[in-house]
């Protein structure tokens, strides 16, 4: 089918001025209109390499060409058999590096919008009725996810759908791990997390919170006297990494992390009706240039700051951001020091944030990553006057699991050491995924994870899938 437009069909979005003051949702979703226009764009390849770029495998053209012929509930059917979040997915997956990349439009023109066609689907589904998919827990061995984040949920979706009855573990008093608490909802609203984690309790997955693996219960009384035949552990990355420069232990410090989870988790934003404050001055720089520095600077900006700063060392050409995140943020007026270096924090007598020492920094050779190194430029040395500095600089592994648990190995990060075919870690019929094994990483990324230590628990039990 040839193409007819060369330009995706945008996406609605909020205003700008309106929504930086606001944590509504900034993406309004397509209508059907728009979706089955959009769909239209799809060229039906005969070998749809667009899939080798999900890591959950979603058969995308067939629900594509669902949306095209108007059979939305088809569609649904299609994407939520492969996909237990498609909410979720089509909401914070980096779909422009990933499946979108991969589509045969994108050759000469600008790819097809699958990533929100799955959001469009799945708010259907939401509005309408949800998807029945047939599960029946009929198997004998019992399987404990601890987290619920996305490789837990996924991976105690696929399971459920096998017939385990399955117990995801969460130390939080609520489901849903980064997707929760790391996540703003003008990104991913609550309520469609929490309806999404509703359809795999209809599966038949339970969920215990307040549960803390490695303090509350034991990885040997799982195993043991609890009867689990199998674990899988989805815990994250959720320990922040800080630069180690003077004065990063000030008042008016946070790491992203922190700063987030007290949104987030515990609604800051809404302080004194909630119990817990944020902090925030005229003036917030957040280091780092990830889709959760965006995230957090575009908070600060929510919960009452007037400025907004954005410290990277390198420019915006290696920033991690996706384009629409940090196009967002540009809409929403935040400052982007580029080439920027802190080397400390400056704070006053009682101990209070003042500014952010830098030095300005060229590009040299490539690093082990495969970016341009950053280099200092001597003799560079300035002040940003701020309020408060968030560091998002990367997470790493809670270790709580590994000194609690003999036999657990991990590598010089901290990360979970697992067997790359099977997910097994270095303990029988334990199995890891998502960023407890790769560092932080994407949402969709750990989700495949999930998915594929599902399969390779099948496996392990009861043979392989049919």
């Amino acid at each position: 089918m040839p193409v007819k437009r060369v330009e995706k069909t945008p996406m609605p979005e909020r205003d700008a001025v309106l929504r930086s003051h606001d944590f509504e949702e900034v993406n309004e979703g397509y209508g059907i209109a728009h979706a089955k226009f959009e769909a239209e764009r799809c060229l039906r390849c005969q070998d749809p390499i667009c899939i080798d770029g999900c890591p959950v495998r979603v058969p995308i053209p067939d629900f594509v060409h669902k949306i095209a012929s108007g059979d939305m509930r088809g569609a649904a059917e299609v994407l939520r058999a492969s996909n237990p979040l498609p909410a979720v997915c089509g909401r914070v997956c980096p779909q422009e590096v990933q499946c979108e990349e991969q589509c045969s439009v994108g050759i000469r023109f600008k790819p097809v919008a699958i990533g929100y066609l799955e959001r469009f689907v799945a708010d259907w589904e939401m509005q309408q009725a949800p998807t029945e998919i047939s599960s029946k827990l009929d198997r004998a061995e019992k399987v404990a996810i601890i987290g619920s984040g996305p490789a837990g949920l996924v991976c105690a979706g696929e399971l459920a759908r096998l017939g385990y009855p399955v117990t995801i573990f969460e130390a939080l008093h609520a489901p849903g791990g980064v997707l929760r608490y790391g996540i703003p909802e003008f990104r991913l609203p609550k309520d469609v997390l929490d309806w999404e984690i509703d359809q795999l309790r209809k599966l038949g997955v339970e969920i215990q919170c307040n549960v803390i693996i490695g303090k509350t219960i034991t990885m040997d009384e799982l195993m043991g006297e609890m009867g689990y035949s199998a674990v899988f552990i989805g815990t994250g990355a959720g320990l922040p990494t800080f630069m180690g420069i003077p004065g990063e232990n000030l008042n008016g410090v946070y790491s992203a992390n922190e700063f987030l989870t007290r949104v987030n988790l515990m609604h800051a934003n809404d302080f004194p009706n909630a119990d817990t404050p944020v902090m925030v001055g005229r003036r917030v720089a957040v280091i780092g240039a990830g889709n959760t520095a965006m995230d957090t600077v575009r908070t600060a900006l929510r919960v009452g700051a007037e400025h907004g700063l954005i410290v990277y060392r390198r420019s915006d050409k290696e920033m991690t951001a996706r384009v629409e995140e940090h196009q967002h943020a540009i809409e929403e007026g935040v400052e982007f020091h580029w080439l920027t270096n802190p080397v400390e924090v400056l704070g006053d007598e009682d101990g209070w944030v003042t500014g952010l020492k830098c030095v300005r920094m060229e590009l040299g050779e490539p690093d082990d990553s495969g970016r341009a190194r950053p280099v200092p430029i001597e003799g560079s040395e300035f002040v940003i006057p701020v309020d408060n500095v968030v560091l998002s600089i990367g997470n790493k592994p809670n270790p709580l699991l590994l000194q609690t648990t003999e036999g657990l190995q991990s590598n010089k990060w901290g990360c979970l050491v697992v067997e790359d075919e099977t997910a097994q870690t270095s303990l029988r019929h334990v199995f890891a995924g998502g960023d407890a094994v790769t560092g932080a990483a994407t949402v969709i990324l750990a989700a495949g994870a999930g998915k594929s230590a599902a399969t390779a628990i099948h496996d392990d039990l009861c043979g392989p899938v049919n």
